[in-house]
């Protein structure tokens, strides 16, 4: 009880307003859009350079936490990721705004990494996939608030209310990380950069780390790229919901997440011993988003239904980092995560932004929005399914050589 409230619970709380965070502009974009005369593409630009900075950062940070070890890092960036909210509270221009995106994926660019290496340090092995379900419903948490609680919220105090009060909760989260996590010394790396370089560079010529790169990069990183901007203005264009009933839909799918999250982490020990291991729950909630996702580009209903299995589906990738992390040293864990959530922020930036460009330029062609945003969709999907079938062929196991008879 003492590590969980030393350690679980302040870095929950980061990732709770790192998610939160990540997934805020899906419902203020009608807002920024209108008040700034936004394009999808130029929506789609200003709200991913929050992914573009957390993903540029994603190798010097597993160098960081793998060297100094997560405390003095979350903490340190949270800082930077306070700067950044207040500097979008009174950004007057996009590209203040955009400046000011950037700076905050920066800062809660360790959030999910810097817990998981805080695990490693403070818990055994076989809690780990439970506390990463934890700590990824901590992040459902933050998705919940960020959709009817701040839709809700707006009419009060406006969408840069919004973030000055974030601003204080980051500050808030830093003092609490520095003061509360203990500094330990397993799993700390003294090598060189030098040589904490050529480790990354193995990890990256690793087979095992490609098997699991793909679909994180387009089946999660899709899912955050429409999460976090693309799901209201898709139900408000495609299903015709208003602004409102978009933003419920939105809070189911991010309950769903949580339900997801949470089940992963009261069962995923019992299940494991009932010979249900996390490599299956991996590819049946891959398997799963992807026939949802057919199933919205097909414009079946009802649509919260449809979002809600999504959230629950997807939710199964956050055990990658667990399962990939098992083939490496423990010296290497914060690398080896970090460059895995390089690869699926490299993913979510490249489809936020480039769905919005798609979309914008199949409305110029002259298709309707709905048409242009199935469309659109239905690319992603057919390059998710590339990746999971990559999945699933590489986990078979190799064939074993003819056995060799006497002679």
């Amino acid at each position: 009880m003492n590590l969980w409230l030393r350690v679980f619970l302040p870095f929950a709380a980061g990732y709770y307003l790192s998610y939160l965070l990540r997934t805020v502009n899906a419902v203020i974009a009608p807002e920024l859009a209108r008040e700034l005369a936004l394009s999808a593409a130029d929506l789609g630009l200003l709200t991913s350079a929050y992914l573009l900075t957390f993903a540029a950062f994603q190798i010097p940070l597993g160098l960081l936490l793998d060297r100094h070890g997560p405390r003095k890092v979350e903490a340190g960036l949270l800082l930077v990721a306070a700067a950044g909210t207040l500097m979008f509270a009174f950004g007057a221009s996009a590209t203040q705004l955009t400046v000011a995106r950037g700076l905050i994926g920066l800062g809660v660019s360790s959030c999910l990494m810097a817990a998981f290496k805080g695990f490693a340090q403070n818990f055994p092995p076989e809690r780990q996939a439970s506390l990463t379900g934890a700590i990824m419903a901590s992040g459902g948490l933050g998705a919940i608030t960020a959709s009817l609680p701040l839709e809700f919220a707006l009419p009060l105090i406006g969408w840069r209310g919004v973030f000055v009060g974030l601003t204080f909760l980051l500050a808030a989260v830093a003092a609490w990380l520095f003061f509360s996590v203990p500094q330990r010394n397993v799993g700390v790396s003294k090598d060189s950069l030098a040589a904490q370089l050529k480790d990354v560079a193995g990890i990256l010529a690793h087979r095992t780390f490609w098997r699991y790169a793909p679909p994180m990069t387009l089946v999660t990183g899709g899912f955050m790229a429409v999460q976090g901007l693309w799901a209201v203005p898709w139900l408000m264009n495609v299903n015709g919901l208003t602004r409102h009933q978009a933003a419920e839909v939105l809070f189911a799918l991010n309950l769903a997440m949580l339900v997801s999250h949470l089940g992963i982490a009261t069962f995923a020990t019992r299940l494991a011993r009932a010979g249900v291991r996390p490599p299956a729950l991996l590819v049946g909630g891959y398997g799963l988003a992807l026939a949802v996702q057919a199933a919205m580009v097909a414009g079946l209903e009802p649509a919260a239904l449809l979002w809600f299995v999504y959230g629950l589906g997807v939710s199964g990738g956050s055990l990658s980092y667990a399962l990939l992390s098992a083939h490496f040293a423990p010296s290497l864990s914060g690398r080896v995560t970090t460059t895995l959530n390089l690869m699926l922020f490299i993913g979510a930036f490249v489809l936020q932004w480039g769905l919005g460009v798609m979309i914008d330029g199949l409305i110029l062609a002259g298709f309707t929005e709905a048409t242009a945003y199935r469309s659109t969709f239905a690319i992603m999907l057919a390059l998710q399914v590339a990746a999971y079938a990559w999945f699933l062929l590489e986990g078979r196991p190799s064939p074993r050589p003819p056995s060799q008879g006497r002679g």
